[in-house]
């Protein structure tokens, strides 16, 4: 309650002294009237007398201030004699009727001041009506917590002042205060309670004016020992109380002012209203008529403002101890930082960077350029000059950790050996001549020349034939950093040339960022996937993309964020793309395309048995000797389960064979242990030998593994006299596994593919020929019959999934075949008569491209002829309406398909020899191509021979 009860120990003495000079007199017999007015003022002899008039605060305005105007502060100091001392005129007692005022937070304690706020005009009108006729008294009674009603604060104010009657009378308690009106200010009135009221009927409804009875105490004997022990301990804890807080001895004091005769009941009231307790636990004690009861309650809600009061301590104690913990260590650091200082042992963190800056740059400052080293200067010149706390400090330390991390004029030592890389290349990739032929003229330029300038190389092909992988190679295969980033969906400017300086978190484009990470200037960056760039709200990439590219620009590419020009003229670019088409033309001429058109069947056996066989066997942790997997296994893996252009799915399938190898493995006890090495001489050694094992075994063959353990005494020599050997044999039998044609099933499921070779003998109007998809070439058949004849019945329909180029090419064939049936035979009146059907299969598969016009005719004619073309025949090739054979695309992949398919003779456009020429030996052998340029050369090739009707 009070300060002096805290700070001084000679007021706590003396509050002591009167506590015992309390409880002396009730033990004798003394009356304690102003026994407890006398310990209280004793400890307030030495405060400020003009403090009492502090007034203790429950307040109910809206605004929660809590504020009394100092002219109601004054008017209460002038009259507070007079408003708690009863008026000549009429005592509290004659009021049986009064007005009702709600109070909507706490109930008002009898000797307590509170100002509320009166927002209905009727009511308040009323009470100032009271005060002029010398009757200043009204019932302050609390207000009970609405159940269906979420409003808080200011709204339930509202809803409390917009009842009337008997629904305001319900929602009040029953016992409130007597409560004198001592001063009216605008709505705000300030009540000071004297004696409790019970309402017993209401009297009117607008305003409320409610008939009370004036209740008092039970009786109680002053002696009863219980009572006066809780009494002290409502003291004691009332001292502790009042410890706290400046606010709860600013209360006391004046409580202590207005009080009169010291009693029990008013003790209870004074620790009941002076606690933080809610107002229905306050309500209970205003209530409670029995003294010792209410002295209980008091007692609890004290108790608990205490504990209360501790946690809220002990919070509050450990938050000084961090935050002072803290400040100590930061202010120790800040001394130590000075002193060595001044002993010049450290410098300042500015110094520091400008150092390491520096240091940096000194290895090659002959190497950067003039400009760039300039802009070095000046920026960390400005770095002396910023605070260390300026948002400015941290761009341009960022921007110089940047500007000194690149590596200028740093360049790796290439490798000039046209031999060596050969064999670098070849041992990472089997084919691949074209890109192989070309790293190597690009190395013997370089030797030369004594050095090499940067190109633009892009591998163009369909997925999973190495493009990406071919680029590592080539980095390895020249001695260069290797650095890869792809641009698939690469839609922001900002990716490629960096974001600007002025931006929250900017940070350099990709090419910087490569720089800095390889450390040279000479790297080969791998940019994948370029056919797939976006373009967005922030740019369009791809014109990004020809600074960074353009072999006359790249010296001096200027990212955005260093904002100085760097020399990429030495970097190798290698783009990788599926297809062309889809580059901007601008940004395909910079490059030099090499097409990559996939693997053959050949060479899908050689990369399949020398390298993706064993990688996958030593990834699954399988010996050699324990699996074998025949050639024709392998042939039927690729032919029927692998046919796309790349190897990536036959990875995927040789995984799946040797991880259901290594479970069968595992399950038959197969224990494939590592070989053991020898340690020390004083250590155990172990040694293991394992028997012959061949190739050539058959599926019953077995292997032995023998293990021999010699256990060395540590104390003996190593001499076969000294040594005692313990001999140990475990022998594991294992079965040798064998993937075969006939159980390849068992390990990779049911053939995705089938043979597609429909007729060893093709019949009338059936003609094969050859197409080109994202999974390599295979062979199309073309059938063609008829519907109806009759004169004037020519007609065509089509089916089969074709597309519009297809469905024009079938119309081109109808008319070009009349063309040559009327010129081999006028008589033959087959195509103005004769409804026909055209279909190709199978039906569930789109089909589009000119290619099959050649193959279209061929298939009408044979139908209208009535021959068959020839056996084993396939073709290919665009055809105009006046018959001329247009080249046509994929000249590898359709001949692959044909050898696949038993084809011997394959015809071709003329303007595709080229390109058949090209291929490799192994692809063109055993076969019989012709080269046509116009279709009565194909007529002469397909039913020139021996006809079967």
């Amino acid at each position: 309650m009070l300060k002096a009860l805290r700070s001084s120990s000679l007021q706590q003495a003396r509050f002591t002294t009167g506590a015992s000079y309390l409880q002396s007199s009730s033990r004798h017999g003394t009356k304690l009237t102003s026994s407890f007015n006398g310990v209280l003022r004793s400890v307030l002899a030495d405060k400020n007398p003009k403090l009492f008039q502090r007034i203790f605060f429950c307040s109910d305005s809206s605004d929660g201030s809590g504020s009394v105007p100092e002219s109601a502060l004054e008017e209460t100091e002038s009259k507070s004699a007079a408003a708690i001392v009863p008026t000549a005129i009429k005592k509290p007692d004659d009021f049986l009727t009064v007005l009702a005022l709600p109070l909507p937070h706490r109930p008002l304690f009898p000797g307590f001041y509170m100002p509320i706020y009166v927002k209905d005009p009727k009511l308040l009108a009323a009470l100032v009506e009271s005060r002029k006729r010398q009757a200043p008294y009204a019932g302050a009674f609390l207000v009970k917590d609405d159940p269906g009603s979420e409003a808080t604060g200011s709204d339930a104010e509202k809803n409390i002042y917009a009842l009337k009657g008997k629904d305001l009378l319900n929602r009040l308690h029953e016992v409130g205060t007597l409560a004198q009106i001592t001063s009216i200010q605008g709505e705000q009135v300030v009540l000071i309670g004297h004696r409790r009221l019970r309402i017993t009927e209401m009297v009117s409804e607008d305003p409320l004016t409610v008939q009370v009875d004036h209740i008092k105490d039970l009786p109680y004997s002053k002696d009863d020992d219980v009572i006066k022990a809780t009494s002290f301990e409502v003291i004691s804890t009332l001292r502790d109380v009042l410890k706290t807080s400046s606010l709860w001895r600013d209360h006391a004091q004046t409580y202590t002012q207005h009080m009169g005769d010291f009693n029990y009941p008013r003790l209870a009231d004074f620790g009941a209203a002076i606690s933080g307790s809610n107002k229905v636990q306050c309500q209970q004690v205003l209530e409670e008529l029995d003294v010792y009861k209410r002295l209980r309650l008091s007692l609890e809600l004290l108790k608990k403002e205490m504990e209360i009061h501790r946690i809220q301590e002990s919070i509050a104690k450990a938050i000084e101890e961090k935050i002072s913990t803290e400040q100590r260590r930061y202010l120790l650091n800040e001394q130590y930082k000075a002193i060595k200082k001044e002993l010049g042992l450290e410098t300042d963190d500015k110094t520091a960077l400008t150092d390491k800056f520096r240091d940096r740059i000194e290895p090659n400052k002959d190497k950067i350029p003039p400009h760039v080293l300039q802009v070095i200067e000046e920026e960390m010149k400005k770095l002396q000059l910023l605070e260390a706390s300026s948002s400015e400090f941290n761009v341009t330390r960022n921007y110089l950790d940047w500007l000194t991390a690149l590596p200028w004029g740093n360049y790796s030592d290439e490798n000039f050996n046209v031999v060596q890389a050969q064999q670098i290349l070849d041992e990472d990739h089997y084919g691949l001549t074209d890109v192989k032929e070309r790293i190597l003229e690009f190395i013997a330029v370089g030797k030369l020349r004594g050095t090499s300038q940067g190109k633009i190389i892009c591998l163009s092909g369909p997925p999973g034939v190495g493009k990406t992988s071919i680029g590592r190679s080539i980095a390895r295969a020249l001695n260069r950093k290797f650095y890869r980033f792809s641009v698939g969906g690469l839609s922001d400017v900002a990716e490629i040339k960096g974001h600007r300086r002025t931006y929250i978190g900017a940070m350099p484009g990709k090419m910087v960022q490569c720089l800095k990470s390889v450390g040279t200037a000479n790297p080969l960056v791998l940019i994948d996937e370029i056919d797939k760039l976006g373009r967005g709200h922030a740019g369009d990439p791809a014109s990004a993309m020809l600074e960074l590219l353009d072999p006359e620009q790249n010296a001096n590419f200027l990212d955005h964020y260093l904002d100085v020009p760097i020399d990429l003229s030495k970097v190798l670019f290698v783009c990788t793309a599926n297809v062309v088409e889809t580059i901007p033309n601008p940004l395909l001429d910079r490059m030099e395309i090499i097409p990559i058109a996939g693997y053959i069947t050949d060479e899908k056996m050689h990369i399949a048995r020398d390298y993706l066989e064993k990688t996958t066997r030593d990834a699954c942790g399988i010996k050699p000797q324990q699996v074998e997997v025949t050639e024709a296994a392998l042939l039927s893996l690729i032919e029927n389960y692998c046919r796309e252009a790349g190897v990536r799915n036959l990875q995927k399938q040789i995984e799946k064979i040797y991880r259901k190898i290594a479970l069968q493995l595992v399950r038959q006890g197969a224990q494939n242990e590592p070989e053991s090495s020898e340690t020390s001489s004083d250590k155990q050694i172990e040694g293991a030998t394992e028997s012959n094992k061949s190739n050539d075994e058959p599926i019953s063959d077995t292997t032995t593994e023998e293990a021999e353990v010699v256990n060395i005494n540590d104390s003996a020599t190593l001499t076969d006299e000294a040594s005692a050997l313990k001999d140990r044999e475990a022998t594991i039998t294992i079965d040798k596994v064998w993937v075969n044609e006939e159980n390849l099933a068992d390990y990779v499921g049911k053939p995705v593919f089938h043979a597609e070779r429909m007729y060893d003998q093709t019949p009338l109007g059936v003609v094969m020929g050859l197409a080109w998809t994202a999974m390599g070439g295979s062979t199309l058949y073309i059938e063609t019959t008829t519907i109806e004849q009759g004169d004037g019945k020519a007609a065509l329909n089509l089916t089969g999934q074709l597309g519009d180029v297809m469905k024009e090419s079938a119309q081109i064939a109808h008319t070009v075949a009349r063309a040559i049936l009327a010129g081999k035979d006028k008589e033959n009146n087959f195509f103005a008569n004769s409804k026909l059907h055209l279909h190709v299969p199978a039906g569930a598969t789109p089909k589009d491209g000119p290619s099959a016009g050649c193959t279209m005719i061929t298939s009408m004619l044979s139908l209208a002829m009535n021959k068959n073309v020839k056996r084993d025949l396939a073709m290919t090739g665009e055809v105009t309406l006046t018959g001329r054979v247009l080249p046509i695309g994929g000249v590898k992949e359709k001949t692959i398909a044909a050898r696949r398919s038993g084809v011997k003779t394959i015809i071709f456009p003329l303007a595709n020899k080229r390109d058949f020429d090209e291929l490799a030996p192994n692809v063109k052998e055993g076969l019989d191509v012709h080269f046509v340029d116009d279709y009565n050369q194909i007529y002469d090739l397909a039913f020139d021979h021996t006809q079967e009707k």
